[in-house]
């Protein structure tokens, strides 16, 4: 909740504090980024690089109909997940897709966790770091919409099929949060936590 209210103060718009649906987008991943990996910057495409940590929830088998209570029944695992975003594209085009789904802007790993490593849900503290500053930090019991909501309500309209990922959202303290705003630039070092995971660093190059 907290980032979609920076979100709606850097978009200049009001913000109630409730959202009584959750919004989803699809994110094109031609190739997820390693852990170690690059992320390119698109100076000629934009100014606004921004980090977002993010649980993603990985699908074991396909899902249709289910209910919340037998949601982690098709859960295989969880990994971490930074869903860098072009702010301007998002921005300028009104939808997520386009600027957050360029070559190289899903960083993900460093692998992934079975579910049953963890309490149902997962209550776990989640960070991101810019050059060992500490920006984020919160923990994913703070979910607007917990999994099971996520892939009750997805389900009964769409099959997930096995292998699909679902990034749940990020808190607050991304670079778009900051008054001014605080973006990625070449040299950069990000570094994305998720306590009983691990966590994934990666470098923002030309």
């Amino acid at each position: 909740m907290a980032h979609a209210e920076e979100s709606a103060r850097y978009k200049k718009e009001s913000f109630g504090g409730e959202r009584t649906y959750a919004v989803y987008f699809s994110k094109r991943v031609n190739e997820a980024v390693a852990d170690g990996g690059e992320i390119p910057s698109y100076k000629n495409l934009m100014e606004s690089l921004d980090y977002e940590v993010e649980l993603a929830v990985i699908i074991g088998k396909d899902a249709k109909n289910v209910s919340k209570e037998e949601a982690f029944e098709y859960v295989f695992g969880y990994t971490i997940m930074n869903d860098v975003s072009a702010r301007e594209i998002q921005t300028r085009h009104k939808q997520w897709y386009f600027g957050k789904s360029l070559d190289g802007f899903t960083p993900m790993g460093p692998w992934i966790v079975t579910e049953d490593q963890f309490e149902r849900p997962p209550v776990l503290t989640i960070r991101s770091y810019i050059n060992n500053e500490l920006r984020q930090n919160s923990s994913t019991g703070l979910l607007i919409f917990d999994i099971a909501h996520v892939i009750h309500e997805l389900s009964q309209g769409m099959t997930l099929k096995a292998g699909t990922i679902i990034a749940m959202g990020t808190p607050a303290g991304v670079g778009m949060g900051f008054d001014p705003p605080r973006f990625l630039t070449t040299g950069d070092k990000v570094c994305c936590e998720i306590e009983g995971i691990g966590k994934i660093v990666n470098y923002i190059s030309e």
